[in-house]
């Protein structure tokens, strides 16, 4: 049975329940559940037995696991064990019986990790994955395995892309295109960006533009674009090969998917579904009537493209406030300000962009908890896969949403001079500069990645878990000063601050999905967009080497320690991930080509110039177009370029001159075939390349599957010896000594609340629960050996449920 130690309660109204479980009933359960403990070796002591067999080193022996039995307790090395399990009383919480149940931080734990692990000192180390997994359970050991292995495979990648920037910086002064665009000789006058109040401008103003857009859209971007479609596959087996050494390593390859148990709130809702029918028709109620109907599904739905409409009308809204303020900021007499009206514009308006998705992120986590919760799911687990689906579909929505938009669309249908579009009514739909999109899109991608990584690591994982804490510790003060006068309040006052007391003041665990969703989102950012910004992998690099001292530190020290959950991979997030990797080279494909200028400067390089050079291409790549054309009220109404008749702009259409003015040309055909060949080209190479390295990797390590043979040669021979002992016994025929007899059939003590005198102390072993504190508000409930702490609402001490 359970050993129960309630508390008194404290001033402020919450009591506490310690509960213990004794060594004989974890040993029961062990023999139940069947948990693999790994076996003792047997030290042979005949000599001639040794030299018969080969010279092994001690660091090749092989230990293997089987499952625990009871009454061959000397066989297994228990003491060995820390795997844990936890206290099932979901029911109990979601009743409000209590309102919190959590096992309670080891002081002496807690002090070493956070000296190996969640120290800024040690950034430079590899993190103490079996420590960490030995404290908070496979679950969070697999999350942060994962992360260090993601974290470490990102070194290559920025190192390439940092070169690939370099590159651009070296080669910029020899790019003929930015140095004709620079060129004030050449005297280009480009149409007007808005109607009316903007005026003529020159191409040379937007020198420092061009500049700047060939540092990230240059000939080496394509190579690194190619790379990271391997990189991608290489980090995917070599996640699946990490893995699989520590599923061997934590004995997490047999691990059967037990029955899970159904979620109270399903159980509940049901019951009350079930009576009110039985109530109602006084018939049998079959389950098919119970389950979430389809009319539900498909408000459901509904919801769901009310939030896509949303996020839309997010972005769509950024750009319109773009135009607004083109036009407004272009009145400005001071010419200074009408040169930087693009570049202010395009800043403003990409901060108002992440803003909004900030916002809208927070917004959309809790909407998908709301819509899982109203599906009832059956399960746990379940429910964690249905509201990572609908978490991820909108927060990764919400995320790229803006970035596609200056990729794939801006400029796309802003129409011609004397032709343009306008949304309501009077504003032209925005543009282009002239060097391209590219860098616009890479400004928005880094600012909207690392503002959301900035903000989201010292505002949601640092500031606020802080603030909720101090909160919790003011409220405590304030009811112990209003509880002074209690005579019973003064004597819990002396009672010394105990570790469930300090637990208490911590931050729920809210489970490892947000840790995931953020890291998840940071890799779309580093793949699908990465032939735009070459520096997304350095920068993603330098957050996850802090981002992981961070998370280390707020688990060790400002979160609850959360219960132990044993599973054998990372789950759904492994397919999330798979389908990034194929989608980023369907995305990485069409920004070369259609966003990028590297596609119409092949096609001009190898088919339009003269000596096959790039001379002459920004000359080729402006259209004309005659200014007495415009439509009455679009001209610019004041100028200050006199004598202007034609002006240019990017396109390829034919001249005011030509028999079909301003339809598309020739040029314009060659290169839209040259860019979907690129895309088809550049998909297929990606892919081929990807199935290749995947084929290649084998998922299981070579010293692995060698490791796995030894094993099942030794547990075969140690069966085999557990087989001829009682046949060697009944006919008296000897075998070699032993140290320790194979079989030693276990004393239990007198006392079932006492532990075997050979055994270890619970807090050794892994059959044994970590202290556990249940918080109640009028009770408290907290184990040793597995001792835990409940926190119960309303319901008094004496009668809370054990």
């Amino acid at each position: 049975y359970l050993e129960v130690c309630v508390l008194a309660h404290g001033s402020n109204g919450i009591g506490f329940i310690r509960l213990h479980i004794p060594w004989p009933i974890l040993s029961r359960e062990a023999e139940l559940q069947k948990i693999k403990v790994a076996v003792k070796k047997v030290r042979r002591l005949i000599v001639i037995y040794k030299l018969a067999k080969p010279l092994v080193s001690p660091k090749s022996c092989c230990e293997f696991v089987r499952p625990f039995f009871l009454s061959s307790f000397s066989l297994f090395a228990c003491h060995q064990c820390d795997f844990v399990q936890s206290i099932c009383i979901n029911s109990l919480l979601a009743r409000g019986v209590y309102v919190s149940a959590f096992p309670l931080h080891d002081v002496s734990r807690t002090k070493l990790l956070h000296e190996e692990w969640a120290n800024y000192g040690v950034m430079h180390k590899y993190q103490p994955v079996d420590l960490i997994r030995k404290y908070f359970g496979e679950q969070i050991g697999l999350y942060f395995a994962w992360l260090g292995v993601y974290t470490q495979l990102l070194i290559p990648p920025s190192v390439l892309g940092f070169i690939v920037f370099l590159y651009g910086i070296f080669t910029v002064d020899t790019n003929v295109p930015s140095q004709e665009t620079c060129n004030d000789n050449l005297n280009i006058t480009m149409c007007p960006l808005c109607d009316g109040v903007c005026d003529y401008w020159r191409l040379s103003s937007v020198c420092s533009l061009a500049r700047t857009s060939y540092l990230f859209d240059n000939g080496a971007t394509v190579l690194f674009a190619i790379f990271m479609s391997l990189w991608a596959a290489c980090f995917l087996e070599h996640w699946k090969r990490r893995q699989m050494c520590l599923k061997h390593t934590w004995d997490l390859t047999s691990l059967e998917d037990e029955e899970e148990e159904l979620r109270p709130e399903y159980e509940e809702t049901l019951q009350e579904k079930k009576d009110k029918l039985k109530a109602k028709s006084k018939k049998k109620v079959s389950y098919r009537s119970l389950i979430v109907s389809y009319p539900f599904k498909v408000v459901q739905m509904c919801l769901l493209c009310v939030q896509i409409f949303v996020t839309f009308s997010a972005v769509f809204g950024v750009a319109v406030y773009r135009i607004c303020m083109l036009s407004v900021w272009s009145m400005n007499p001071d010419p200074e300000a009408k040169a930087s009206v693009r570049m202010t514009v395009t800043t403003t308006g990409i901060i108002l962009n992440m803003l909004v998705v900030l916002v809208l992120e927070e917004v959309y986590g809790a909407i998908a908890v709301w819509l899982t919760e109203l599906e009832l799911p059956k399960t746990k687990e379940e429910f964690e896969e249905r509201l990572i689906f609908k978490s991820f579909f909108l927060k990764s929505m919400n995320a790229f949403a803006p970035i596609f938009y200056v990729a794939f669309f801006k400029g796309r249908f802003a129409g011609r001079p004397g032709d343009y579009v306008y949304v309501f009514g009077d504003y032209r739909m925005e543009e282009c500069a002239p060097p391209g999109c590219l860098i616009e899109l890479c400004i928005q991608l880094s600012m909207i990645m690392l503002g959301k990584q900035l903000i989201q690591n010292n505002v949601f994982e640092v500031l606020i878990p802080k603030l909720k804490k101090m909160y919790r510790t003011i409220q405590e003060q304030k009811g112990k000063k209003r509880a002074a006068e209690d005579e019973e309040n003064e004597i819990e006052e002396r009672r010394p601050k105990q570790q469930f007391d300090k637990d208490f003041t911590l931050e729920p665990f809210e489970g490892v999905t947000p840790e995931y969703m953020e890291m998840i989102i940071q890799y779309g950012f580093v793949s699908l967009f990465v032939a735009s910004f070459p520096l997304a992998p350095a920068f993603a690099l330098l957050n996850n080497v802090i981002e992981i001292r961070l998370d280390a530190a707020k688990f060790v020290t400002e979160i609850r320690r959360p219960d132990a959950v044993r599973c054998k991979d990372i789950g759904i997030w492994y397919n999330i991930l798979c389908g990034i990797s194929k989608f980023s080279v369907i995305t990485n494909a069409f920004v070369i080509s259609f966003t990028s200028e590297f596609v119409p400067r092949m096609v001009y390089q190898y088919m339009y110039s003269v000596n096959g050079t790039m001379n002459g291409y920004t000359e080729h790549s402006l259209s004309y177009f005659n200014v007495s054309n415009f439509p009455p009220g679009t001209a610019p109404n004041t100028t200050l370029i006199s004598g202007v008749s034609m002006c240019r702009y990017k396109d390829y259409r034919d001249p005011p001159w030509a028999p079909d003015a301003y339809t598309f040309s020739k040029q314009y055909w060659s290169v839209l075939a040259a860019k979907l060949a690129f895309v088809i080209f550049f998909q297929n190479l990606a892919m081929f390349l990807s199935m290749l390295v995947a084929w290649m990797i084998p998922d299981v390590p070579r010293s692995l599957r060698e490791q796995l043979k030894k094993e099942n040669m030794m547990l075969m021979e140690f069966l085999l010896n557990q087989d001829q002992e009682p046949f060697a016994k009944s006919h008296g025929l000897l075998r070699p000594a032993t140290a320790q007899p194979l079989h030693q059939p276990h004393q239990v003590p007198a006392d079932r609340h006492t532990r075997p005198p050979d055994s270890p102390g619970v807090s050794d072993i892994g059959l044994a629960q970590p202290i556990l504190s249940l918080a109640h508000a009028g009770g408290t409930f907290t184990p040793t050996s597995a001792t835990v702490s409940v926190a119960q609402l309303g319901v008094p001490a004496a009668q809370s449920p054990q």
